[in-house]
Order: C-alpha cells, then sequence, then structure tokens
C-alpha cells in the first residue's frame, strides 16, 4: 500500500512537471512570436520613415516619387507582403479593425478628394497611436511622403477604415 502511495505520489510529481514545463514552452513561443511582430512593424514603420520627403507622383512606385498606394505597397513589398497597387483594392486585403484597437503597421484608408464620396481614394500606414492621437504616414497630392494626424478636420471627415496585414 505505502508503495502504491509513492508512485501515485511521483506520478502526480512528474506530470505537473511535465505539464508545467510544457506551459512555459509554449508561453516563450508565444512571447517570441508577439516580439517578432513588434520587430517586424518597428521595421516597417522604420523603412517607410527613410522615405519622408519624396515627392508624390501619380501612378509612383519607387523612390522618384510615389503616389499613396504606391508607397504602402512598396514598403510593404519590403517584408514579402503583396499588395495590389489601388487604395481601394488593398482595402479588401487583411483583418478590419476598430480605431480603438489601432497599432502601428496597420493600414488606414480614406475617401478620395471628395469627403461625400463612399469611394476609397487614399492609404496610409499608422505610425503611432496614443490615447489623443493616431499618427499616420502616407503619399500626399502636396507634401509627398510625410506624416499627417488622423484628427485634422480633413482626414477626419474622410476616415473610412483601419485594415491589419500584419498579425
Amino acid at each position: 500500500m505505502m508503495i502504491f502511495k509513492l508512485e501515485r505520489f511521483i506520478f502526480t510529481a512528474l506530470l505537473g512537471l511535465v505539464l508545467n514545463i510544457t506551459a512555459q514552452a509554449q508561453s516563450t513561443t508565444r512571447e517570441l512570436a508577439e516580439a517578432d511582430t513588434l520587430n517586424t512593424i518597428e521595421s516597417l514603420v522604420s523603412f517607410a520613415t527613410k522615405h519622408l520627403h519624396i515627392p508624390y507622383r501619380s501612378g509612383g512606385t519607387s523612390k522618384r516619387g510615389f503616389d499613396c498606394s504606391g508607397f504602402v505597397r512598396y514598403c510593404y513589398n519590403k517584408l514579402d507582403i503583396t499588395l495590389p497597387h489601388s487604395s481601394s483594392a488593398q482595402a479588401n486585403h487583411g483583418e478590419k479593425i476598430e480605431l480603438e484597437q489601432a497599432r502601428p503597421g496597420d493600414l488606414i484608408f480614406f475617401k478620395g478628394q471628395s469627403s461625400k464620396s463612399s469611394r476609397i481614394g487614399h492609404v496610409g500606414i499608422i505610425t503611432e497611436v496614443t490615447p489623443s492621437y493616431v499618427r499616420f504616414i502616407h503619399s500626399a497630392f502636396k507634401g509627398g511622403i510625410r506624416y499627417d494626424l488622423l484628427s485634422a478636420s480633413y482626414y477626419q471627415k474622410r476616415f473610412v477604415a483601419i485594415r491589419r496585414m500584419i498579425q
């Protein structure tokens, strides 16, 4: 009887140890995946920032000049993520995200020149999110690659959606 209790105790202790090691390994794997995602996002935002002040160019897809979707496509291509060269087509990719869950690396979509239109006509990459503002980088007709804030009335009136391409 004593041997049976001892065997049962050892078995329970070993099972607990195995389960604990498995849980730690899963936790470490999850932490590494989150770190990789952060590194990927930081890399994307850093790469995009290196292109500040490059001029706007209709249909542009290179350092000689970018349009908005060409710039986003160029930046994501660096991460081996292929996107179409159209802001409205890019809006069909990734996962739709609520504004409150936005994070750097997400794409932010806007109506085109007319705030009354329902069509997407502009896109940028979110670079910073705080409780008081959302900052994004994009290629604007006036100014080329630059930062803007969602809280600016021009963009606030035209805001449509946020999509996440990097999980």
